[in-house]
């Protein structure tokens, strides 16, 4: 089977295939024109969606393009085909992705950010850390890493709740409710998780009217998409202390405008889209097992599904 590699670092990932699945012909370039040259002929595509969304664009059509990232947006746009199989990376983001979550959760229980401020103004700061013990977490979207980021949690005491497309039970959670729920969950919850993806039912739900309903101490972290979020209201809603603070890795654009209020807002904390890198190695060992699985006409882990876009 021949796969196309299209990866910022191809070497790097053709190098970990072929030692994994050396009966694969593994092709790849750093060249673009050579890169649709070679794509015109290979059936399975493995890199990030912004570089395969070119090949399609071009008019390059594969059977099976297994996407390196979580998200697949740039696979989504308008005019580009749909005629193939698309998997998404899953399974390889949760612990690092509770490493994220739990690093800032803990952050704002120890009030760390305050006490360097404290430092710089040589003031000895001796207030007393509270703990996550007994924190009630929202975490809205409780698919694959929605999932593992609960349980990564659920050690440190605290009462987990989820949002989903529909309500249902769940384990870890106490709760898992319908999206329609979201206005009444944020205000009973300590912390409040974004990882939805982007689809047209996820679009601006972080608003005004929804950032007042949230606890006054109450903290906001974004990993999901930006599109989730008004930027505007958030500031907005920070300033006028309806949340304490929210923790920002993903935006609208990216790199974040140097004008854009989130660079001064109060409260606000921005991570750059760093929360979760993918690991080429575990990437690669996913995409071997889909490889099998595609070889013996077996399901797909991670299998998209274009109408839902995920």
């Amino acid at each position: 089977m021949r796969v196309l590699i299209a990866e910022q670092d191809h070497p790097l990932y053709a190098r970990l295939l072929r030692e994994a699945a050396p009966d694969l012909e593994v092709l790849t370039s750093g060249d673009s024109a050579q890169l649709s040259r070679l794509a015109a002929d290979c059936p399975v595509w493995l890199g990030q969606p912004d570089l395969l969304a070119t090949l399609l664009r071009q008019g390059h059509h594969p059977k099976w393009l297994q996407s390196t990232w979580a998200g697949i947006t740039p696979l989504l746009a308008d005019g580009l085909p749909r005629d193939y199989r698309l998997t998404r990376a899953v399974g390889i983001y949760g612990q690092v992705m509770a490493e994220y979550v739990l690093t800032y959760m803990l952050g704002h229980e120890r009030e760390v950010l305050a006490r360097l401020v404290s430092q710089v103004e040589r003031k000895w700061d001796n207030r007393l850390g509270q703990s996550l013990a007994g924190r009630k977490v929202l975490i809205v979207g409780t698919g694959d890493i929605g999932r593992s980021v609960a349980q990564f949690l659920l050690p440190f005491g605290v009462e987990l709740y989820g949002i989903a497309s529909e309500a249902r039970e769940q384990s870890p959670f106490v709760e898992v409710a319908g999206l329609d729920q979201l206005g009444r969950l944020v205000a009973e919850v300590d912390y409040v998780i974004n990882l939805l993806p982007n689809t047209p039912d996820t679009h601006d739900l972080y608003d005004a009217a929804l950032f007042k309903q949230f606890k006054p101490t109450g903290l906001f972290i974004n990993v999901g998409r930006g599109v989730a979020v008004v930027d505007a209201d958030l500031v907005e809603a920070l300033k006028e202390g309806h949340l304490a603070g929210a923790v920002i890795d993903v935006c609208r654009q990216e790199p974040l405008p140097q004008r854009h209020p989130f660079w001064t807002a109060w409260g606000l904390l921005l991570t750059g889209h760093s929360s979760a890198p993918t690991c080429p190695r575990m990437m690669v060992a996913l995409f071997v097992d889909n490889v099998r699985a595609y070889q013996a006409k077996a399901p797909l882990r991670g299998e998209v599904s274009f109408e839902r876009g995920y």
